[in-house]
């Protein structure tokens, strides 16, 4: 998927839970990401974050933190 899509979707999402109060939204925004996203679209949303995510919404970059990481496999 291409980043402009994962932010897209990151962004729209936040958009919607900036509604509700700030914890309530970041708490909603992590728990949707974690329930519906796959681990490959994860994995690309922490790149984009991890490079600075200055393109995301200030609650995207807010709830990183309850967003569940995958785990990276190394090559053997």
């Amino acid at each position: 998927m291409s980043a402009e899509k994962i932010t897209r979707m990151a962004n729209q999402i936040a958009q919607f839970m900036e509604t509700k109060p700030h914890a309530e939204g970041v708490a909603l925004l992590a728990s949707h990401i974690n329930d519906f996203w796959d681990p490959r679209m994860r994995r690309q949303l922490f790149e984009l974050l991890d490079a600075g995510g200055a393109e995301f919404r200030p609650l995207v970059r807010d709830a990183a933190s309850a967003i569940r990481r995958p785990v990276v496999e190394q090559a053997a």
